[in-house]
């Protein structure tokens, strides 16, 4: 397949190739039929088996393999905007790049295309009038509304001129009225580029006039905005997006979890007096579809989405914005697997617009592209409008342990109370849902385990069930030991948010407690909510998991205690360290945003670990050094290149066979190792058996090919699977 349009013979003027978003291999050719005219990207409608399927007139040569006779006619052209060149290129340059099939890729991008919707009808009046026709005070009041403005639709005209619709018909046939289409309102207002122009600092104005420099340019380019916590770099940014528009063109910003937006939208707001279009799973077919054709039309000047918005059929994208670039958020694990902050710089390549990765917590792949030249950098060294980041203190809780059956240290427990007396907000952090990770039996140790998964279900005490956070399965809490038939046995083991909220309740009766997990804050409404709640001070206490660390400001809130700050250490993750500090200094940066400084306590075992020594000494760059010394020698990534194969089965020797004749099959050579067949830590999810294998090589290697022909080797029986991973940021 190819990447842009290619030229075809008289021969072939009649046979196109359609794109299905199917997973096929590639697409299918179909003859078009005298009356039609197609070209590529042109969205079609195909005869599929028995069906009709939806389609895309593609850029590859036809098959001649396939003659003519076999072929089957295209149905008709969609009254639909054509697929743009940029992005059929992107979608084949996914597709390559993750070894999916590119039908799949393709169906993202054309999952809510639909034909234009049939415009509405109104009257206006007829000029001149017909002589002799007969004029009452009804049909007096009628024209008089309609010389103030039409066309008007049925209902409204009836409504303001107080007659019945019988009137107007009548005026109809009489020659007085016609009917015209009434335009469709446009969706999304224009920004007002000074609307709310905020005053920049020093530092943030040469940060915001060197983007403006690379948008005015039109041309590619990736840029890390980074800078300390609540330095401003929305604001900056948010300047980029001007200069976009000013340019006529659109501009995309990409944030990790939707829930965060209603702060982003707000400000938004503020600086340009409109909303923009919001993207994402929640909204109703109807809203994108709207949304859908807005942005193909051009008149959605500035979407803010999830991952998903990556695949929006822009005609003229002239920025795209990663917010939170580091956030793990951005990486699909489900069909298609794909890195959005990757994929968002090849968007941005494929249209000629400049790429701006932001962060105070940037990710040691980002870092590593501005030090080998390939990405320029912006840096905001302090806090906006004289704010100073927090004092961060580690509590060893080896020396000031909780109370026996509690989670929070003395220490802690005072520095909330004192916070709280002086009328402040305070906020516990913990990166755990429910009530309880684990439920045992006190009487024989039996475990509550997910039937599906290998995973403990998690205890959900205020919905009185233990849930698996992987499949979903649910279970009410049973009476009694289902091994030993124990009655009232079953124990929670550790902490998670629900427990923390009850034991927060018994230390401070009196504070206004608000929970922020992604199970009380569901979606942009209920986060908008939450958010508006703390900032008129009507909550004193917030308890959240990882929801609560990035993107929200809340002047009042000055102290940050962390629970379990080695939570995100334990087992054998390579990102454990970097994503651990990530987390816990954007959490960290909650705090002292305004005017009264902040504090933040991390409850901790290891108190002299790499990363709460860089928390406490406020020294990112010096751990992200190291993190990088450590993995340079290994040509472990960014410095080397990965790639895991994932192999799922019904049964477990089902996947230890395939697993087993995929490890024999294993490329080798300078350069090239593979490690495993092992079991995945989660050996069993919903259901299917699991196998993981890993391919390392140097960072100048292309892993593709290799993985091309390891998999051509090696036969997948029915029923199993294997899924490729390319640039994996989960092991599990």
């Amino acid at each position: 397949m190819s990447g842009g349009p290619q030229k075809r013979s008289e021969n072939d003027s009649r046979r196109v190739p359609v794109m299905l978003p199917y997973p096929f291999p590639g697409p299918f050719d179909y003859l078009v039929p005298p009356e039609l005219t197609v070209a590529p990207g042109d969205v079609v409608l195909v005869p599929l088996n028995r069906r009709e399927e939806v389609g895309v007139v593609w850029d590859a040569p036809p098959d001649r393999a396939v003659p003519d006779h076999k072929l089957k006619p295209l149905i008709g052209v969609l009254d639909t905007p054509p697929m743009r060149e940029d992005l059929r290129r992107f979608i084949d340059w996914i597709a390559s790049y993750t070894l999916s099939p590119p039908g799949e890729v393709m169906a993202m991008a054309l999952r809510v295309a639909r034909p234009a919707p049939l415009p509405t009808s109104g009257w206006q009046r007829i000029a001149p009038a017909p002589v002799g026709v007969r004029m009452t005070p009804a049909r007096e009041r009628v024209l008089a509304v309609l010389a103030r403005a039409e066309p008007r639709g049925t209902g409204e005209l009836a409504r303001a001129a107080e007659v019945g619709t019988a009137v107007i018909r009548g005026m109809e046939q009489a020659g007085l009225l016609a009917s015209v289409p009434i335009p469709a309102a446009p969706p999304f207002a224009q920004p007002d580029l000074d609307a709310g122009r905020p005053l920049l600092s020093e530092d943030q104005e040469q940060a915001a006039a060197t983007l403006r420099q690379a948008v005015a340019e039109r041309s590619f380019s990736v840029t890390l905005l980074d800078g300390v916590t609540g330095s401003g770099k929305t604001e900056v940014y948010l300047e980029a997006v001007a200069e976009c528009l000013r340019q006529g063109r659109q501009a995309l910003v990409l944030l990790p979890e939707i829930a965060l937006s209603s702060q982003w939208l707000e400000r938004f707001t503020r600086r340009f007096g409109v909303a923009p279009a919001v993207w994402h799973s929640d909204l109703t077919s109807r809203v994108r579809r709207t949304t859908w054709r807005a942005v193909a039309e051009g008149g959605a000047p500035v979407v803010v989405g999830a991952r998903s918005a990556l695949f929006l059929p822009f005609p003229d994208l002239g920025l795209i914005v990663v917010d939170e670039e580091h956030e793990t958020a951005f990486k699909q694990e489900d069909g298609v697997v794909y890195h959005a902050r990757d994929m968002a710089v090849v968007r941005a390549r494929f249209c000629s617009a400049p790429a701006v990765l932001v962060s105070a917590t940037p990710s040691l792949e980002t870092v590593a592209n501005v030090e080998a030249g390939r990405y320029a950098r912006l840096h905001l060294p302090v806090r906006h409008g004289g704010a100073v980041l927090p004092r961060v203190e580690a509590i060893d809780l080896r020396i000031t342990p909780p109370e026996r059956g509690k989670f929070l240290s003395p220490p802690l427990v005072e520095a909330v109370q004192a916070t709280l007396a002086r009328g402040e907000q305070a906020m516990l952090f913990l990166n755990r849902r429910g009530y309880a990770p684990l439920t045992l039996c006190r009487h024989c140790g039996h475990r509550m385990q997910c039937p599906n998964c290998t995973a403990w279900l998690v205890e959900h005490r205020i919905r009185r069930e233990l849930q698996c956070h992987h499949c979903g399965h649910t279970i009410p809490i049973p009476p009694e030991c289902p091994a030993c038939g124990a009655a009232n046995s079953l124990t929670p083991v550790g902490p998670g948010v629900e427990r923390i909220t009850e034991e927060a309740a018994a230390w401070f009766p009196d504070a206004r407690r608000l929970v922020m997990a992604s199970d009380t804050i569901p979606g942009p409404d209920a986060a908008a909510l939450a958010a508006r709640a703390i900032e008129a001070r009507e909550v004193d206490l917030i308890i959240g998991t990882q929801i609560v660390a990035k993107g929200w400001h809340f002047p009042h809130l000055t102290l940050v205690g962390v629970v379990d700050a080695d939570l995100g250490l334990a087992g054998g993750d390579l990102r454990a360290a970097e994503r651990t500090v990530q987390l816990l200094h954007q959490v960290a940066g909650r705090a002292g945003r305004a005017e009264a400084p902040g504090r933040v306590l991390l409850q901790t075992f290891s108190p002299e670990h790499p990363v709460m020594q860089a928390l406490v000494r406020g020294d990112l760059e010096a751990f992200m050094a190291s993190e990088a010394a450590q993995r340079r020698p290994g040509h472990w990534p960014p410095y080397g290149r990965l790639a895991a194969l994932i192999v799922s089965a019904d049964t477990g020797p089902e996947a230890d066979a395939l697993a087993r004749d995929l490890g024999r099959a294993a490329p080798f050579g300078d350069g090239v190792t593979v490690l495993g067949p092992a079991p995945a830590p989660l050996s069993i999810l919903r259901g299917r058996h699991r196998r993981r294998l890993l391919l390392k090589t140097r960072r100048d290697m292309a892993v593709q090919p290799i993985l091309r022909d390891w998999l051509a080797k090696v036969p997948v029986p029915r029923g199993a699977r294997v899924e490729v991973d390319v640039d994996p940021v989960s092991f599990m």
